[in-house]
């Protein structure tokens, strides 16, 4: 089996030392395409060299995360322009989107910076690869005030409810699962109900791994794992998520 982990932060300081163990365990376990979401221009220069060392199985993507949204933000967003100038170097345009767990203050700078990047999206042809944590609401304002045939992508470590899960896909959109599915309450049910069609695979790598590693550095080996919560919840085999969740990769990420 092939599995594609459509998110992971292999190129942070938690693996630098390891990064030739971390990647030889993803290839005994068929985890051989690894899509790495960016950050800010601080941490750009890692995740380059990440997608060099394996180009043709390490796809980075451009983008300003919420988190990394603070008052010099337009010299984030100018850096981003500048690289786009060479846009296909990267699969996507994220992680993007608004989080309102941690800080408020930029809470409007942060939605300037969602919309800009949508733009972005829209003008090279890119999915979106959102960020939403306690923004649901926000997220879906934005979304439905640009949305048209352009905007498509991925709410990553979704953890939404059912009402989220089908506004995402009314919208064109799949969800990012991940470790968060083996050990949440409430989230097994909502993916009991929405199609194979509709999801890919994440880790969040080096964060929220999943059960038996909760706690634990996570890693895109352990996709599997996610997987197969996944297949239970179906009631379907391993074989088939896998097959179904990395041709959605594929067809989302162009790779």
């Amino acid at each position: 089996m092939n599995w594609i982990d459509t998110h992971t932060h292999l190129y942070l300081d938690q693996f630098k030392e390891n990064i030739d163990e971390f990647l030889e365990r993803c290839d005994q376990n068929g985890v051989n395409k690894l899509c790495l979401p960016a950050i800010d221009k601080n941490s750009f220069a890692s995740m380059m060299a990440l997608t060099e060392k394996r180009s043709d199985s390490i796809f980075p993507m451009i983008g300003l995360h919420p988190c990394s949204v603070k008052a010099n933000f337009q010299d984030e967003l100018d850096f981003i322009e500048n690289q786009l100038e060479n846009p296909n170097r990267f699969i996507a345009i994220g992680e993007i989107g608004i989080d309102l767990y941690w800080d408020t203050t930029f809470q409007e700078q942060q939605i300037k910076a969602f919309k800009k990047q949508i733009e972005w999206a829209k003008q090279l042809d890119k999915p979106i690869v959102i960020h939403a944590r306690n923004s649901f609401r926000e997220i879906f304002e934005v979304l439905e005030e640009v949305n048209d045939d352009k905007l498509f992508g991925v709410l990553h470590c979704f953890t939404g409810g059912k009402k989220h899960a089908k506004k995402a896909i009314e919208l064109g959109f799949k969800l990012g699962i991940g470790g968060v599915l083996t050990f949440d309450q409430g989230l097994p049910n909502v993916i009991k109900k929405v199609d194979l069609e509709h999801l890919v695979l994440e880790t969040d790598s080096p964060f929220l791994a999943p059960v038996p590693h909760k706690g634990e550095t996570n890693e895109s080996s352990y996709i599997p794992l996610i997987a197969q919560k996944v297949a239970e919840l179906k009631g379907v085999s391993l074989e088939e998520v896998a097959a179904v969740t990395t041709e959605n990769a594929q067809k989302l990420f162009g790779i």
